[in-house]
């Protein structure tokens, strides 16, 4: 009873010393003047009050505003100033730069700041850090940079470090995080809270405990519900799930997000090419994979890269400038359609205003019909056994809209121009284009995806061919067949 009473004073004075500092009406007031509660964000008379007490060279303040904020928001304030004002603000709150900021600062943001860093200095960040956000730190760095950063470390961060590095990129290995609780088979309930009591170096935050077999394979895992509800003297064996879903070290992460999304998984047991227990994937990595996973797809689309306002502007240029020049050829195709008919646009002149109409139609349809089929590939819904199906409904929504459409602009070009050769060329152009780019939206990226290429990265440049050549052709062609404008 002793043993517990201190326990209790112990809990009291930890409390005491972690809310002394200021009560908890002046942290409400501090928040409230920094974060807009209903958007999440830092208010930007904030970080105008940060940024002045920066050009002041008044660290006191700096620190002041500061210190009282989350990390995850710390890094949110890197982000938001200027660059230039990055490394004093950086200098200023020192202290307050831990692993825990870096782990939430955007790629390009806190590549920035560990290049004005020491290699010495990076070491003591990473040895902060969980092993996959220290991966996170250190993998981008110059191969020189890496190394010297490699060697400052103490022996057994460097080889945890060393044996995600050595796995491909945005796979599980990289992923992973090697902090976590594993216990032979044969202990009882009773056993395991005593050796987690007693261990201090064992990690601090965990979901789950692992239950390994001799060769250090995972057979069933006991989430600590169970463990603080059952009574002590029960053997592990009696009380353990035994069906889990175990991650491949070279999973890709993409894969390892759907299967955390389909299993309702809070963390999940990773393993080696020998089914040995290397490390954990926990869900708050594979929300950030979600996120990235979602806006990456829909940028690749449309070639903007990173889509990262923080990115350098060089790198930006270059991505966007690079997507811009192979579409180049697309487009010529499509001129090359269009000068077949110079003599019918030359003779009736409205050919030339409503032909961009046709291609327009048919490009929104498709970039609809692509948006839906790149997300259901991304997300499994589209496989081989269900393409058939999938492309029979495509195909009976883009020929309902192309009916649709076709009907109601046609209609609406009589009442303009009053020609009815007119008006009936123009709704099945929009028809024809129409079915095109429903067709288009699922054959391209499905036969790209079956070639192994990514159906995102390239999918829009061959959509927008299909449905601008065969709206030129389909119209343009269509209108000298029926003698407009002889």
């Amino acid at each position: 009873m002793e043993r517990e009473d201190d326990r209790i004073d112990l809990a009291i004075d930890l409390a005491l010393a972690d809310g002394g500092d200021a009560s908890p009406a002046e942290e409400s007031a501090r928040h409230a003047e920094s974060l807009d509660e209903e958007h999440n964000t830092l208010k930007p008379a904030f970080i105008r009050k940060v940024c002045d007490a920066l050009d002041e060279g008044d660290r006191d303040a700096v620190y002041d505003l500061v210190e009282p904020l989350h990390p995850a928001d710390i890094a949110d304030l890197f982000e938001l100033i200027d660059a230039e004002e990055r490394p004093r603000l950086a200098r200023a709150i020192n202290d307050l730069m831990g692993g825990e900021v870096l782990a939430e600062l955007n790629d390009h943001v806190r590549e920035s700041l560990i290049e004005q860093l020491d290699p010495d200095e990076v070491a003591e960040l990473a040895e902060q850090m969980e092993t996959d956000d220290a991966v996170a730190l250190i993998e981008d760095l110059d191969e020189e940079d890496k190394e010297a950063v490699l060697a400052e470390l103490d022996p057994e961060d460097r080889a945890a470090i060393e044996s995600a590095l050595s796995y491909p990129e945005e796979t599980a290995g990289r992923l992973m995080s090697r902090d976590l609780i594993a216990v032979p088979e044969h202990l009882t309930v009773g056993n395991l809270i005593d050796y987690l009591r007693e261990n201090q170096d064992l990690a601090t935050e965990f979901w789950e405990v692992f239950i390994v077999d001799h060769k250090h394979r995972p057979i069933g895992t006991c989430v600590l519900s169970w463990i603080l509800r059952t009574p002590r003297d029960v053997a592990l064996a009696d009380v353990m799930k035994r069906d889990q879903t175990l991650i491949p070290v070279t999973m890709d992460q993409e894969e390892v997000a759907l299967r955390f999304q389909k299993y309702a998984l809070i963390s999940a047991a990773v393993v080696d090419e020998d089914g040995r227990l290397v490390g954990q994937i926990t869900v708050d990595d594979v929300v950030h994979i979600i996120q990235e996973e979602a806006g990456e797809d829909a940028l690749l689309l449309s070639g903007a890269g990173d889509g990262d306002i923080n990115e350098p502007l060089h790198l930006t240029v270059r991505t966007r400038l690079l997507w811009l020049l192979v579409n180049l050829p697309t487009a010529m195709l499509a001129a090359s359609v269009v000068s077949l008919f110079d003599a019918e646009i030359a003779r009736y002149a409205v050919l030339a205003t409503l032909m961009g109409i046709v291609t327009g139609m048919g490009g929104n349809a498709g970039t609809q019909t692509l948006a839906v089929i790149v997300r259901a590939i991304a997300t499994n819904q589209l496989t081989s056994s269900n393409t058939l199906r999938v492309l029979s409904r495509e195909f009976r929504i883009a020929a309902t809209n192309g009916v649709s459409l076709g009907t109601l602009i046609g209609i609406g070009s009589f009442f303009i121009w009053h020609s009815v050769p007119l008006a009936l060329v123009f709704a099945a152009a929009i028809f024809i284009n129409n079915m095109v780019a429903g067709l288009a939206g699922v054959f391209v990226p499905v036969t790209l995806d079956r070639m192994n290429i990514d159906p995102a990265t390239s999918s829009a440049v061959f959509v927008t061919m299909c449905t601008d050549c065969m709206g030129f052709l389909s119209f343009l062609g269509l209108a000298t067949l029926a003698g407009i404008g002889a």
